[in-house]
Parts: structure tokens; C-alpha cells; sequence
């Protein structure tokens, strides 16, 4: 009798605990819902700052892989007096090393000068390409959080007009869940703006790291140029 008792309050305690589990899964997933509508546009910032992201990373890890032996090899067919097959080469490889290495090698012959801007402005134009879209992750990052306050401010108006309206005294309850609902937004774009910021600092730091491997490379194609021969 006493065993099937305790039995019976295991099983009650555990339903309890499992019912109580659910529920908060369901409020948290109802809370995230109560937002309002300044979430709509914080998760169409979140689904761009995903998708510049991924698609920059993409971009930029094409960029940055050029052959270890790229350029040796591009100095000894210049050398060799082989600038078609130069070309052919940087041809081949896509990369913004290998198009800056080919305007120079088109340039083989002109004052040395005239190769030095082609290949500039070449590298300029690769620049602007594998830094597309990080002003706009950039921004992302810092309006999400905005956006957030701002529904915050917008939810907390709401909440006191409700409590303005009730009759008699408020309760606890009232108060509270108008006050937690309204600071969802702000914790969604906090979140949002943070991991948009992070992204924005990682990807301008691959970017520098390809932008000296350009410089790097283009400096010992024109010191090629200058060896006599």
C-alpha cells in the first residue's frame, strides 16, 4: 500500500515536472511571437547578415587560394621570353593575383611605370569585389540593436496604456508580462547586431590578409620587371 503510494507520487511529480518543461517551451516560443512586429524586420536583417556572411566567405576563400609556385613560375616564363604562356597561366588560375600578375604581363614592354598603375587599378577593382556587402553587414550590425530599443519603447508604451486602462489596482502579473514581452525585441536584435558585428570584424580581417597577399605578389612582379637583363 505505502509502496504503491510513493509509486503514485513519483509518477505525479514526474507528469508535473514534464508538463512544466512543455509549458515553459511553449511560452518561450510564445514570447518570441509577442514581440510585435518590429521582430519582422529584425529576422529579415538576421537572414541577410546569414547570407552576406556565408556568401563572402565563400567569395573570399576562392580569392585567397593561389599556387605557393604561382609567381615562381610566372617569373621564369617571363624570363624565358614566354608571355603568351604567362598569360595563359594567369588565365587559368582565378584569382585577383593572377588577373593583377596578367594586366602586368599584357603590359610587358611599356614603360614600367604604365605597368605599375595597370596592375594598381587592377587591384583596386579586385578590392572593391571581395569587399562587397561588408558596409551593409556593417549596418546591419548596428541597426538590428536599434531596431530592437525601438520596439522596446514601442512594446513599453503599449503595456502602460493597458495598465492606464485597467480599472481598480493592477496586478503583479499585468505589469510584468508587459514589461518581459516589450524587452524581447531588445534581446533579439542585441543578438542579431552581435553576431553581425563578429562576422563584419572576421571577414574584413580575411579580406586584409588577401589584399597583402596582392601586394606582396604584385611587388615581386615589378621587381622582376626592374632586374636587368
Amino acid at each position: 500500500m505505502i509502496f504503491a503510494q510513493i509509486t503514485a507520487a513519483q509518477d505525479t511529480l514526474s507528469t508535473s515536472v514534464n508538463t512544466n518543461t512543455a509549458d515553459q517551451t511553449v511560452s518561450i516560443m510564445d514570447l518570441l511571437l509577442q514581440g510585435g512586429f518590429m521582430m519582422i524586420p529584425i529576422l529579415i536583417l538576421s537572414i541577410m547578415a546569414v547570407y552576406i556572411f556565408v556568401e563572402r566567405v565563400l567569395t573570399i576563400n576562392k580569392a585567397a587560394k593561389t599556387p605557393q609556385q604561382f609567381i615562381g613560375t610566372i617569373k621564369e616564363m617571363v624570363e624565358r621570353g614566354d608571355i603568351s604562356g604567362a598569360r595563359v597561366m594567369c588565365q587559368q588560375n582565378q584569382s585577383p593575383v593572377a588577373r593583377m600578375i596578367e594586366k602586368g604581363v599584357g603590359r610587358i614592354g611599356s614603360p614600367l611605370k604604365n605597368i605599375e598603375v595597370s596592375i594598381e587599378n587592377v587591384g583596386k577593382i579586385e578590392i572593391f569585389k571581395l569587399e562587397k556587402n561588408l558596409s551593409l553587414l556593417a549596418t546591419i550590425s548596428g541597426s538590428a540593436p536599434m531596431l530592437g530599443f525601438l520596439g522596446t519603447v514601442i512594446g513599453m508604451i503599449q503595456a502602460f496604456i493597458a495598465i492606464a486602462q485597467e480599472e481598480g489596482s493592477v496586478s503583479p502579473k499585468l505589469l510584468s508580462e508587459g514589461i518581459y514581452t516589450a524587452m524581447v525585441t531588445t534581446a533579439a536584435g542585441l543578438f542579431v547586431g552581435i553576431l553581425a558585428y563578429l562576422g563584419y570584424n572576421y571577414l574584413v580581417t580575411r579580406v586584409q590578409k588577401v589584399v597583402h597577399q596582392m601586394e606582396y605578389s604584385s611587388i615581386e612582379f615589378i621587381e622582376l620587371l626592374q632586374e636587368p637583363r
